[in-house]
């Protein structure tokens, strides 16, 4: 950990930067739907969020995943602008930090063009120093390749920079990079299930997220 707080900061992006949990789950829901016949329960939907997308489709239905990648997607894509939206606060507390002299990025396992197109729907400043997205390595979260990925394209050490994420999979991703693990309570899952995981810290408000970013808390 730096001196003060860490550098590089790096987020994931659903549940974390962005409000796309309504999204998800219904795109989840609509594809399940359509594809198996079957109703599942909210939790269910959203168990795996945090994975590749194929990943969360084979836990369905393995024979079919491919089939619940392309129904998922067209919904998905069709429903952004009405769906999609932008946590409160999280622009200006982005802007703190790159005020503090800190490099932000994003670690994703979205598509390159998803990303793009949610920052387009939202008119989210893409100003980050780097982003890593799914066609970027071979290896996905949990596995730490992503977070390595982009430490490289920083030129940053491990030991000073942090990963913030809303998901197990996103806590486990930034442990085994040897990075902090800082988690989020406002995405798609339990205060419960990310205190499980043992982060470094748990954040409730885009204003602690930057104080403990920032070493003053």
């Amino acid at each position: 950990m730096a001196a003060a707080g860490y550098d590089p900061v790096l987020l994931d992006l659903d549940g974390t930067v962005i409000d796309s949990v309504a999204l998800i789950r219904e795109s989840h829901r609509h594809a399940v739907r359509e594809v198996l016949g079957r109703d599942l329960p909210d939790e269910v939907l959203t168990a795996n969020v945090g994975r590749p997308l194929l990943d969360q489709m084979r836990v369905f239905d393995a024979d079919r995943a491919d089939e619940l990648v392309s129904v998922y997607r067209a919904w998905n894509l069709a429903n952004h602008h009405g769906l999609l939206a932008a946590y409160p606060r999280i622009d200006a507390a982005l802007a703190r930090l790159r005020e503090a002299g800190r490099r932000v990025g994003v670690v994703t396992s979205k598509s390159r063009a998803t990303v793009e197109l949610a920052f387009h729907v939202l008119g989210l400043e893409a100003g980050f120093d780097v982003l890593v997205a799914h066609e970027d390595t071979a290896r996905h979260k949990p596995d730490p390749a992503p977070l390595l990925a982009a430490l490289e394209l920083l030129g940053a050490d491990p030991d000073d920079a942090c990963y913030v994420g809303d998901a197990p999979f996103d806590l486990r991703a930034a442990r085994a990079a040897g990075v902090a693990p800082v988690a989020v309570t406002w995405g798609f899952f339990t205060r419960e299930t990310l205190l499980a995981e043992t982060p470094d810290a748990v954040v409730d408000t885009p204003e602690q997220l930057v104080d403990v970013c920032l070493g003053l808390r």
